[in-house]
């Protein structure tokens, strides 16, 4: 009865077994100049403005994860955010244009958001007061953070019409906070004005032309406020969908060095209530069509304001606060890092996740304060892929994704591979463009013949050293792309006993073995071998 039971079995799963092939995939990168670059804080998380009776789909996953509510006690969350040594961080969202800062003399009472009925988004205006804004700076100073703070670009507006809000911006509020901040000796490394005001706006809009306007206004304010200063923080705008008119307007109007930063927000991914999420990332055609928001802004920075560089403002994947059971699993990885690694070949300096914690897109859960496996991707890319991008071109088929970046503060490069085949094995063979070109791979090389291909790109002589390379391999607990739980080479990630977060340690290969990458899964390689004089 054993042997039967266990010749079932097999049988079971003999039609699987036989679906899995392997396929070879050649990769040659450019590694004499970069083809672009970030900033060295390019992984960035929001903190949000929702109080906790904010719903979508009957649902309120926000909790306390504001910046008004939020615990900043917790342990989990000081070690999360500590793990990254200077962790960038937009404080900004959806209701920041109805916060008033407690100071000065406002033209409506300063108080806590509450539900109203024909409010912007259904919420009042809300209140950022001192004693808060004090509390938020010791922990962001404690943290290492680096901040961008959106300032409110509705203040002393009115609504004309429905969804447009017109007549010049009151700087008075502003103003106030500034200078409250810069009194206490608080570092705010960037200013942004408004949130996703630009274009056809959501929930409000601004004629483009009024809000160049009112950025000059805003710019001279920061210059004031900032002349005793040893540095002034740069002026970021308009943090909304990118409507290229609209920008190019902005951009004509505001003129040259007012906006340092151009920001847009990117959710690819639509509702977080469709169906056709998951299919969405797993997709690489629907994942391929942000490269044209990006190539177009590029666009519209070339013509109208080459001074001004690119970020991603917010990007959560599925907006309306993401997508339950998929934006805080390990599938939603595919979606993330193909985003990074395609903003940042178009020249994006920052992109800043939708959230550190909140929603169900957050990189934390909202109420344990443990990480979710993006947090864990997050914390990957920004200690193993550097500033520096590296073209790459491949024979691979469009489901195997791959990123090369110089290596972060050190030698070499690091490649990202990401395989949205579910059956498919990938057998990489990585080439410096320098010392080979792209041949088609074939099943028959030899043993000799890869090893002749690897040494060349190493760029040393064939010798008897035996050179390593780093593998982090993720992949979902048990298979389940749905799973809450990521696995490193094998390990789930968990934090300690202490809340901490636990040690990203690589597998050790000898540079000559085989590469591969097994179906749904991502894989960081570092090469700390690799010649890459443009990297130096």
């Amino acid at each position: 009865m054993g042997f039967l039971a266990s010749f079932l079995v097999f049988l079971a799963f003999l039609p699987a077994i036989l679906a899995q092939k392997s396929e070879e995939a050649g990769v040659v990168i450019e590694t004499s100049n970069t083809a672009a670059e970030t900033d060295d804080n390019y992984i960035c998380a929001t903190i949000d403005w929702w109080p906790q009776d904010k719903c979508n789909y009957d649902r309120c996953p926000w909790g306390s994860s504001s910046v008004i509510n939020l615990n900043l006690s917790h342990p989990f969350l000081i070690n999360a955010i500590q793990a990254f040594k200077n962790l960038r961080i937009r404080v900004g969202g959806s209701l920041q244009d109805q916060v008033l800062y407690d100071l000065g003399n406002l033209t409506s009472p300063c108080q806590p958001f509450r539900k109203e009925k024909g409010g912007l988004f259904g919420f009042s205006k809300g209140c950022l007061r001192m004693k808060r804004w004090d509390e938020v700076n010791n922990f962001f100073r404690k943290t290492g953070v680096v901040l961008t703070f959106g300032l409110n670009a509705l203040y002393g507006r009115h609504q004309v019409q429905r969804g447009l809000w017109g007549g010049d911006w009151d700087p008075s509020n502003a103003h106030d906070f500034i200078k409250y901040t810069i009194s206490k000796g608080y570092h705010v490394d960037s200013w942004e004005f408004g949130n996703e005001l630009s274009g056809k706006g959501v929930g409000a809009r601004v004629d483009a032309e009024q809000y160049g306007k009112d950025l000059i206004h805003l710019d001279t304010l920061i210059n004031e406020l900032h002349a005793n200063s040893r540095t002034r923080p740069p002026l970021m705008a308009p943090g909304g969908f990118f409507d290229k008119s609209w920008f190019d307007k902005m951009l004509q109007v505001s003129g040259p060095n007012v906006v340092n930063v151009l920001t847009h927000h990117m959710y690819t991914l639509g509702p977080g209530n469709s169906p056709n999420v998951m299919s969405k990332i797993l997709n690489p055609d629907h994942l391929n069509k942000a490269s044209f928001v990006f190539s177009n802004l590029t666009s519209t920075i070339k013509d109208n304001g080459p001074w001004a560089s690119a970020w991603v403002g917010e990007s959560g994947g599925a907006y309306n606060s993401g997508g339950r059971g998929i934006s805080n699993t390990f599938v939603n990885s595919f979606w993330y890092l193909d985003q990074l690694g395609m903003a940042a070949k178009h020249n994006t300096k920052v992109y800043c996740r939708q959230t550190l914690i909140g929603g169900f897109y957050g990189l934390l859960n909202k109420t344990t304060f443990v990480p979710n496996p993006d947090y864990y991707s997050a914390l990957l890319w920004h200690r193993l892929m550097g500033k520096g991008v590296l073209a790459v071109n491949s024979n691979a088929s469009p489901y195997l994704r791959v990123y090369a970046h110089c290596a972060k503060e050190r030698a070499g490069i690091t490649v990202l591979l990401i395989n949205l085949s579910n059956q498919t094995t990938y057998d990489v063979d990585v080439e410096s463009l320098n010392n080979a070109a792209l041949q088609q791979v074939t099943k028959k090389r030899s043993f000799a013949h890869r090893l002749k291909r690897t040494v060349s790109w190493i760029g040393n002589k064939a010798s008897d050293e035996k050179l390593c390379r780093e593998e982090y391999h993720l992949t979902p607990k048990n298979g389940d792309l749905q799973s809450t739980i990521m696995l490193l080479n094998g390990k789930p990630l968990q934090l300690t006993d202490r809340g901490a977060v636990p040690s990203l340690a690589p597998l050790h290969r000898y540079t000559n073995s085989d590469l591969n990458i097994s179906p749904f899964s991502i894989k960081f390689i570092v090469y700390p071998n690799f010649s890459a004089p443009g990297c130096e």
